[in-house]
């Protein structure tokens, strides 16, 4: 990597999936030279927690995170307190989800959503970890949880691959989260999208890929990878009227401050 590339971090991927079997050396090399120096990769069910932890300890630019996504709710067990507290302990975890509320396709489990998200806001509040949402045609019912869990104690959370209503992006903006930018941000048709960004605090901006979903121009529909967040964090960079230099340091600034075990272990190396 040349030492004029800005160095970002893809807050969110899934690196555990198929679609990059055998190919993850080559992946993160891509990553690196588009000046992504950091990755947090997603574990979606506990029971592939060991094989994501894996991929962090064989690969020090990546990161990870575990819970249960919501559209798994209502198919794996449900996950325990004490099973994402005892996650923590691990030097590469360094958040809690990702887990929310999906009604788009999976509106039949919203109680058993509900009550999952409950279980992983508990954890990260305790652990002080972040809490990564995965939010979809369930605003209201999401803020209003978010609001009440904020009365029983304080906790951080990213609203991973934001792309709700600017109602729910102000109501997560005021309890002090931090909304996350994918290529869904980049698409031509997500001018509301790029307005309700540009409406946010500069410090509480995140870019991610969710890859191997999701891939901003010129490689929509096709697989997404780490590489391409430098694609969204160049949109950001214009919807914020920056230098992409500057407002590469600034996502990195969040990040380090709203994943700070990322940036303890980055440090102590």
């Amino acid at each position: 990597m040349s030492n004029t590339t800005p160095e970002i971090t893809d807050s969110h991927c899934h690196l555990d999936f198929p679609d990059f079997d055998g190919e993850l050396d080559a992946v993160i090399a891509r990553a690196a030279a588009a000046g992504v120096t950091r990755m947090v990769t997603i574990c979606t069910k506990l029971k592939n927690e060991p094989t994501v932890r894996a991929i962090a300890e064989a690969h020090a630019p990546v990161f990870y995170a575990a819970g249960t996504h919501p559209m798994s709710v209502a198919s794996e067990p449900m996950a325990s307190y004490d099973e994402l507290v005892a996650l923590a302990d691990h030097a590469k975890f360094v958040g809690i989800g990702e887990t929310g509320l999906d009604y788009h396709y999976t509106a039949e489990s919203a109680d058993i959503q509900q009550q999952s998200l409950r279980i992983h806001i508990a954890a990260a509040r305790d652990t002080k970890l972040p809490l990564i949402i995965h939010a979809r045609a369930a605003d209201d019912d999401m803020a209003r949880i978010l609001r009440e869990e904020m009365q029983n104690g304080a906790f951080d959370c990213v609203m991973h691959c934001f792309s709700s209503s600017i109602e729910l992006g102000r109501a997560a903006l005021d309890l002090g989260f931090y909304l996350s930018m994918s290529g869904i941000a980049a698409f031509p048709k997500s001018q509301d999208l790029r307005d309700i960004f540009a409406e946010a605090p500069l410090d509480r901006i995140l870019v991610e890929t969710d890859a191997p979903y999701l891939a901003p121009p010129p490689h929509r529909g096709k697989r997404n990878e780490p590489a391409y967040s430098a694609l969204t964090a160049q949109v950001g960079a214009k919807v914020f009227e920056m230098d992409y230099a500057d407002f590469a340091a600034q996502t990195q600034a969040n990040f380090d401050r709203l994943f700070w075990k990322a940036a303890k272990v980055e440090a102590a190396a």
